[in-house]
Order: C-alpha cells, then sequence, then structure tokens
C-alpha cells in the first residue's frame, strides 16, 4: 500500500485522457505508441524499483473539437485496466512540434505520482515495434508548476500536495474531521456487509478499514466505483483531507443506494416471475426499472409510441374503441405469451391504415387529362370519352362514387397500362392486385385471426402499402379466379364492387369494416364468359376489340419504336424503321389483336442494330483524322500533333449522349432484305385464303378466341361408309350439334338445292361425311360456326367452290334463320387482318357495327343475311345454286 514517498522536482509525464488514477488504486496499461515506450524505457525499466513517473489526467475536447482534431499528431492510445481488471483508456503525451500549432491540449493541473508494480515487454510481429504492459500504483498528488513538451516524452516541474505528518495529527483532532470519519465508516462498513454477501470479498476490505487513515480509504474506495470524469477530477483536486472525506461519502452512500435499488428491483421481478418466464428475466428487470423512475411514458417505450400511432391514424369512433381494448389487452399481456405478436401485428395493421388520408387530387382539368391519355395510349375514344364523363362528373360533384370499370379485351392491348394512366390523369395513387390463379377466398377476405399465420387479404394489404384511401385499383386478370373446397373468390368480390356495400367492407382478419367507396377499381380480363354474372353486373364492362393495322402503324411510330430504341441504347441516329417497314412486319410476322408481338420484332430489329454498332466502334482505328469524328464530348479535347487522351464520361450523361459520342457512319435504316434476315421468311401471307379454298368443300368461318378475333377454316368431304358424320379438330359440344343441325338442313333442301339427282333421295347413301376444323391443338366451341358448315357442306355436294375473299358467321336454326352472334367487332377486325374483302353477318348484327372502325368498315364489302339461303347466295360466285337452276328454267 502506498506510504509517504519523497518526489524530485521534475517528473516524466504519461498523460491519461478521460480518466484518473487517485493515489492508493492500482491501473494496468498496455504502451504501444513512440513517446510512451520511450517514457517507460528510460523512467522505469532502467531504473527499476526507483523509477517514478507522473499521471497526469487529459481533458477530453470532445465537447469542443473531436477528439481526432485534439490528440491527432504524437498521442496514441493505451488499453488499461483496474486491478479489477476494467478497461478504460489512456493517452500518450502530446508532442508540440510546430508542425500544427493550431492544436491544443487540455492538461489538469494535478496529477498523481506512480511508480510501477509490474513490467513486461514485448516485441509485436511482423512490425517488430516494442511494447510495454505495465501496473502501475499511485502514490501521492503533485501540482504542475511547468510542463514541457519538448524531447520524446513530456516532463514537468512539479511541487507536492501532501500533508506532512504534523499536519495531518492536526487535522485528525478537528472535530468536522472526526465526525466525518465517523459518517464515512458507518457507510462503507454497511457497503461491505452487502459486498460480503454478494461477492464474498468483505473480509479483506474489513482489514484495510482498520488499517488505513480514513483520507486514503476515500481514495482508495472512490478508486473502485464507476463515476464520471468529472468526478474523478473533483476528487483528484481535493487535497484537503475534511473536503475529500465528504465527497467520499457522498459517493459511498449513492453507490450503495443504487446497491439497494437494484435489490428491490431484482426481488420484485423474482417475486413476478413462474417458472416458465424465467428466462425473460432481463426483460422483467428493465421494466421494473422504468417503474422504479417513474418513466414508464417513455418516448421511447415501444407501447407508447403504438398507441400514438394509433391516435394520430383517424379511427372512426367505434374503431378507435376497438383497438383501445386491443391496446389494453395487450398491455397486460407478458411478450412471451403466444397471442403477444398476433396482436401486436393486428394493431400495427389498425394504425397503418388510411382511415382518412386521401390523395390530394388535381385541380379537374379535362384538356390536361385529354392530352396526357392521348401521350400514353393512341385510339380508345370510347374508354377516354369514358373517363372525361367521371372527370366532369367529379367538378360538379367532388364527392360522386368512383365507377367500377371492367376493360375486356386480348392480350397487348393495353388493358393494365390505361389503368395506370387513369391513375396518373385523376392525380391518384396505383396499385395493382393479380387475380389470376386465386383460388382462396381468403385472398379476398383475409383469414379470420384465430388461425396461425394469418394475414389480411389482398385488398386490404394493398391500401397499407398504398397509403391512401382513394387510390386507383386495378383487379387484374378477374376473369382467371378461380374455385375449390377453400371459397370462391368471385363471390367475395361481390361487395368489394357493390358500391352499396363497399363502403363497410369487413375483411376478416381485420374484423371492422372498412370503407372502400372511394377507391376507384378497374377490372381487366380477356373474356367475359368465365365471370359470374352477378359479379359482372356489378361492373361497367368496356370492351377493347384489339387494333386495326393503321392503328398498329401509329402506335408503332409514336410510342413502340421510342421505347424500343431507349430501351436499347440506340437513338434515330443508329437505327431508323420506315413506316413502309414497320408496315411490312404488321402484315407478314404480326397477325394479333394487340402490339406485343409487334414490339418483340421492334426489339430483335434494335437488337441486330445494336450489335452492329458495338462491332463499328471495336473497328474503328484512331488516326490523324479525328476531325471527322462529329462528337460535341470531343470538342477543343484534341490539337493538331497532341496526344489523344482517354475521355471519361461521367455518369450523369444520358445513353443517346453516349452513343452519339461514338457515331462513326450514317444510321442504319431497315430494308425488306434485313427484315427477311433477321426476322426470318413472312410467316403470313394474303394468299393463304384463296389456296385453302381451291378446292370444293371448305368454306371461310369467323370465330372469337380469347385472343381476339380469327379466321376458321371449315373442310369437309366424303367417302365411303354408312352414312355417318365423323367430326375433327378439338371441338366442343355445341360445335358438334351445330355441324348435325347443318347436315340435317342440307339433306332437307337437297332437292331444292339441287345437290344430287332426281332418282337420289339420300345424300349419305354409301357414304360417311368428314367435317375438319383445322389447328386440332386448339379446342373450339360455339354457335357461331353453323352458317360456314352449311356452306362447306353445299359446297362439298355442288362441287362448287366458295369464294376465296369471302368469309361468315352466323348462328342457324334447323329452319335456316341466321340467328345474331357475339363478338363482331373482333371478328371483322379478323377479317380485315387477313385481307378479306367481304364479310357475311347476321342481319340482326348491323348494329354492332357502329363500333368497328370507319377505315376496315370502307375496305370491307358487308353483307346481311337473314336466312341460310341468303348466305349461300353471297358466299357462291352467281349466287345459290338453286337460284342457278330457277334462272335457268326461266
Amino acid at each position: 500500500m502506498a506510504e509517504s514517498v519523497e518526489l524530485p522536482g521534475r517528473l516524466a509525464i504519461l498523460p491519461f485522457r478521460n480518466k484518473v488514477l487517485l493515489p492508493g488504486a492500482f491501473i494496468r496499461i498496455r504502451c504501444t505508441s513512440q513517446s510512451s515506450v520511450k517514457l517507460v524505457e528510460q523512467e522505469l525499466w532502467q531504473r527499476e524499483e526507483k523509477g517514478l513517473i507522473g499521471i497526469l489526467p487529459v481533458q477530453d475536447a470532445a465537447e469542443m473539437t473531436s477528439m481526432d482534431s485534439m490528440l491527432s499528431q504524437g498521442v496514441g492510445s493505451e488499453s488499461c485496466e483496474r486491478s479489477s481488471n476494467a478497461q478504460v483508456s489512456t493517452s500518450d503525451a502530446h508532442k508540440v512540434d510546430g508542425k500544427n500549432p493550431s492544436e491544443v491540449i487540455h492538461w489538469h493541473n494535478r496529477g498523481v505520482a506512480a511508480r510501477a508494480l509490474h513490467l513486461s515487454r514485448g516485441v509485436e510481429k511482423p512490425s517488430g515495434r516494442v511494447t510495454y504492459i505495465v501496473v502501475l500504483e499511485g502514490l501521492c498528488r503533485f501540482n504542475i508548476e511547468e510542463l514541457n513538451t519538448r524531447g520524446p516524452y513530456c516532463t514537468a516541474k512539479i511541487s507536492p500536495l501532501e500533508m506532512t505528518k504534523s499536519e495531518m495529527e492536526q487535522v485528525e483532532q478537528d472535530p468536522d474531521f472526526v465526525t466525518l470519519s465517523r459518517q464515512f465508516k458507518a457507510i462503507a462498513m454497511e457497503l461491505i456487509s452487502i459486498l460480503e454477501q454478494k461477492q464474498k470479498t468483505g473480509g479483506r476490505i474489513k482489514v484495510l478499514l482498520e488499517t488505513l487513515p480514513f483520507h486514503k480509504l476515500a481514495d482508495i474506495f472512490v478508486a473502485s466505483f464507476e463515476i464520471s470524469f468529472e468526478e474523478q477530477l473533483c476528487m483528484l483536486d481535493s487535497v484537503d483531507p475534511k473536503v475529500r472525506l465528504s465527497k467520499a461519502t457522498e459517493l459511498v452512500d449513492r453507490h450503495l443506494q443504487s446497491i439497494r435499488v437494484a435489490e428491490k428491483i431484482t426481488q420484485k421481478v423474482e417475486g413476478q416471475l413462474s417458472k416458465s418466464q424465467k428466462e425473460y428475466l432481463l426483460r422483467q428487470q428493465m421494466r421494473a426499472i422504468k417503474e422504479e423512475l417513474g418513466d414508464n411514458d417513455d418516448d421511447e417505450d415501444d407501447l407508447a409510441s403504438l398507441e400514438r400511432k394509433m391516435q394520430n391514424a383517424g379511427m372512426p369512433s367505434n374503431i378507435w374503441k376497438h383497438a383501445q381494448r386491443e391496446l389494453r389487452r395487450l398491455k397486460k399481456m407478458q411478450p412471451q405469451q403466444p397471442g403477444y405478436n398476433s396482436s401486436r401485428v393486428y394493431l400495427d395493421l389498425l394504425a397503418d391504415l388510411p382511415w382518412q388520408k386521401a390523395s390530394e387530387e388535381q385541380e379537374m382539368d379535362l384538356k390536361a387529362a385529354k392530352d396526357h391519355l392521348d401521350c400514353d395510349h393512341y385510339g380508345l375514344v370510347k374508354i377516354k370519352q369514358r373517363i372525361f364523363e367521371y372527370l366532369a362528373v367529379r367538378k360538379l360533384k367532388p364527392d360522386a362514387r368512383g365507377p367500377v370499370l371492367c376493360f375486356v379485351g386480348p392480350p397487348g392491348v393495353g388493358k393494365t397500362s390505361l389503368a395506370s394512366s387513369i391513375a396518373a390523369a385523376l392525380g391518384r395513387k396505383f396499385i395493382r392486385i393479380s387475380l389470376g390463379g386465386v383460388k382462396d377466398e381468403a385472398d379476398i377476405r383475409g383469414h379470420r385471426r384465430t388461425y396461425i399465420g394469418s394475414m389480411p387479404g389482398r385488398l386490404i394489404d394493398g391500401l397499407k402499402r398504398v397509403g391512401v384511401c382513394n387510390p386507383v385499383m386495378l383487379l387484374d386478370e378477374i376473369d382467371k379466379t378461380g374455385s375449390d373446397v377453400r371459397g370462391d373468390p368471385a363471390s367475395a368480390l361481390l361487395e368489394v364492387l357493390d358500391p352499396e356495400q363497399n363502403k363497410s367492407f369487413n375483411d376478416h382478419y381485420l374484423n371492422v369494416p372498412f370503407d372502400l367507396s372511394k377507391v376507384i377499381f378497374v377490372a381487366t380480363a380477356n373474356r367475359m364468359q368465365p365471370i359470374p354474372p352477378p359479379l359482372l353486373d356489378r361492373m361497367e364492362v368496356i370492351e377493347l376489340p384489339g387494333y386495326t393495322a393503321e392503328e398498329k402503324l401509329r402506335i408503332a411510330m409514336q410510342h413502340l419504336i421510342p421505347r424500343v430504341l431507349d430501351q436499347h441504347g440506340l437513338s434515330s441516329a443508329f437505327l431508323q424503321i420506315p413506316e413502309d417497314m414497320v408496315k411490312l412486319v404488321i402484315q407478314r410476322y404480326t397477325r394479333e389483336a394487340g402490339v406485343r408481338n409487334l414490339e418483340r420484332n421492334l426489339a430483335a430489329l434494335a437488337r441486330a442494330a445494336a450489335v452492329r454498332v458495338v462491332e463499328r466502334e471495336q473497328a474503328v482505328s484512331v488516326s490523324k483524322d479525328v476531325h471527322k469524328i462529329t462528337s460535341p464530348l470531343l470538342d477543343n479535347r484534341l490539337a493538331e500533333g497532341a496526344e489523344m487522351e482517354m475521355e471519361v464520361i461521367p455518369i450523369g450523361v444520358n445513353n443517346h449522349e453516349i452513343s452519339n459520342a461514338f457515331r462513326i457512319a450514317s444510321p442504319l435504316v431497315v430494308d425488306e432484305a434485313m427484315l427477311e434476315k433477321i426476322l426470318g421468311p413472312p410467316r403470313f401471307d394474303d394468299r393463304e385464303a384463296a389456296d385453302r379454298v381451291a378446292t370444293p368443300g371448305v368454306s371461310v368461318g369467323l370465330v372469337w378466341t380469347a385472343f381476339g378475333g380469327e379466321v376458321q377454316f371449315v373442310e369437309a368431304t366424303s367417302v365411303v361408309g354408312n352414312g355417318e358424320l365423323h367430326l375433327t379438330g378439338q371441338l366442343g359440344d355445341v360445335i358438334k350439334e351445330s355441324a348435325q343441325i347443318a347436315l340435317t338442313w342440307v339433306r332437307a333442301r337437297v332437292a331444292d338445292l339441287k345437290l344430287a339427282a332426281a332418282e337420289e333421295t339420300d345424300l349419305l347413301q354409301g357414304k360417311d361425311i368428314h367435317i375438319h376444323f383445322p389447328a386440332g391443338a386448339v379446342p373450339k366451341d360455339g354457335p357461331s360456326a353453323g352458317v360456314t358448315l352449311v356452306t362447306a357442306l353445299v359446297s362439298l355436294f355442288s362441287q362448287k367452290n366458295v369464294r376465296a375473299d369471302t368469309a361468315m358467321t352466323g348462328e342457324m336454326t334447323l329452319r335456316g334463320l341466321v340467328l345474331p352472334v357475339g363478338g363482331v367487332k373482333d371478328k371483322v377486325l379478323a377479317a380485315h387482318r387477313y385481307g378479306i374483302k367481304r364479310v357475311i353477318l347476321p342481319e340482326r348484327n348491323l348494329k354492332d357495327l357502329v363500333e368497328v372502325p370507319a377505315a376496315v368498315l370502307s375496305s370491307l364489302e358487308i353483307l346481311v343475311a337473314k336466312r341460310m339461303e341468303d348466305v349461300l347466295e353471297h358466299a357462291f360466285d352467281g349466287g345459290c345454286p338453286w337460284r342457278q337452276h330457277q334462272h335457268s328454267k326461266l
């Protein structure tokens, strides 16, 4: 233990950063920096037991400047620990060498002399740097008279601060000191008794308490506590024994009180814990600590934060009461209970839902909305007009209910992108929910919270993600929902899409009503048939039948080509696709209602152009003719005879600018030869119908599919047999019945149509009839092929060819009436795509031609038929056979 030491007039100084060594305390440090190693080597290692150094606290200037700027040059850090192995930090001496005079170190004016109790030397590998580990004992205080920072380490002229023996005896006779000593001893004994119970170390401390003077015990006790740096400095500056003892008494008492509070908290927590809860001891201690401090309403408290979030959510009053009940229930639960997490997630959902938050819509400007839609989509006049009508109503009645639109059409006609454009035109947020393949009703209504892994339905989850209560919500592929034992999603959508019911939509997981009336629902489908009639009745169906060749051309020139060039890093300076070539791609390589295949073919041309551009760039040789390179990025970068340097193009430069910087030749212009080289030989030609109808027994029909209208050939032939009818081509029941009706009608009109000799009464005597619908891999069904079947049979039996430029559609009855069919617009557009010139339609379908573009109608001859005889009259050159027979008799 420290005894009286005679100090020299000058000591080597080792600075400690943010740490104080008090007399009687022990500390272990590791010296690594050059200055501290030099100090230990010269002052301690070489002098052995006689070596003394001064430990001087260094003020941390983090409040004024960063520690790096304060102790950056010549100041290293030592790893330190007390005799109780607690790690602390010190710093080496700061050396002012004039290189950075602005740096200032805040030295304390008092320190403690220390001697080495243990020294060990080491060498770090592979650097070979020498390090020392030193165990120091604090001896006595001193005052700094003069500090010298020159040399390998700091030195100081010092004066001792310890009292002499006679002075100390006088102080010990002071009544105030005696009183303070008694107080200190009482508190210290109480602390020792507690430590005896906990750590079994009280015996050694009692010996110190009985043998050492109280003013030295004060330093030893305080050195064993975790106190702030300011309090350590205050203790170091307490030279007067009475002041020191008073300060030590205060710190020991505070430490004792903290131990008592910790014991109280531990007892309280342990009393609440059951066997299954012991592993959560730390959580309970934290809660008990907050209760003891009265800090349960801390801003960082998790449940308090959740409650504030719920208060700001704007819930209706009835839902807020429900949420409060759930929150009170959650507060009573322990975090380890099974239902805690599910309740917490549920309340988070209630707080995150946009009960009142809505998008701020733009001022209703019909012209701006029209310009926006025209910029995004070409054509689609009917749909745009419907959107303008809704905007006009919203302007007159801002709280008007949103429509439920259903876009029905083949793939690639722009249904999904149109819904996104509607949201942009209205200034609302957009969210897409895909219903393709959904078979579980819980995907719409959510799972009940009683199930493990329950979650809200897709609609509620989508509203949570979008964050507003009035978005444009796209229900994509609504015709492709299924049903099984888990329910019928289409039936669940009945409530969602009913304006009278969706203002109180009840999600099973949410279990409280949510208002969906502000949402604008837009649904898309390829076909109407799979949609249940009650659900279809709740939507306003708008059909998108497909585009004409002229519309595709305009779409390609205005939208597709610029987009394809941008996606491939090209511009018109590299690739040019003339309108004539786009027409050839539409006529010879794509035959679809939409424009997806057209875009794919244009992308193939762009990829081929990109390959050529890259090959040309690699083939360019740098020579004196640099002036031929027309690039704004290279202007003023090369001078005559100067060396060429690499041009670093900044990240912000546009792709087109980068491409133009390397343009060395004229742009690549697509021609017919290039089309065939890249896209291959043409897949379609205008002579297909003429070639296939070159023989009797073949007719051309028009059918509707999920991909738009199509041309369907019907082939009939007779073979030796027993009068049977054979049907092939993967046909459905309805189309098979249509074939039976067609054959029966023809057999009943044999004499009128002059299809057999007078002595023949049965067309099928000794022969079978085989009817085939080509493209056998594609399922076919529906009644609209009735007139096409009759025409093929009449052509077969009369051995007369049907006109190759004529296509037809219509359902027929057993008495020969031609009934109307659906999908007329798609079928007429399909005939136009195939190069058909004449189309036979049922008379009652004339009203549907209003939706067909005028450009298409002007290129077609529309023929109407009321009876089957009218169809035959138009389908054959020279008219129907029976009419020909009548004319010949006349």
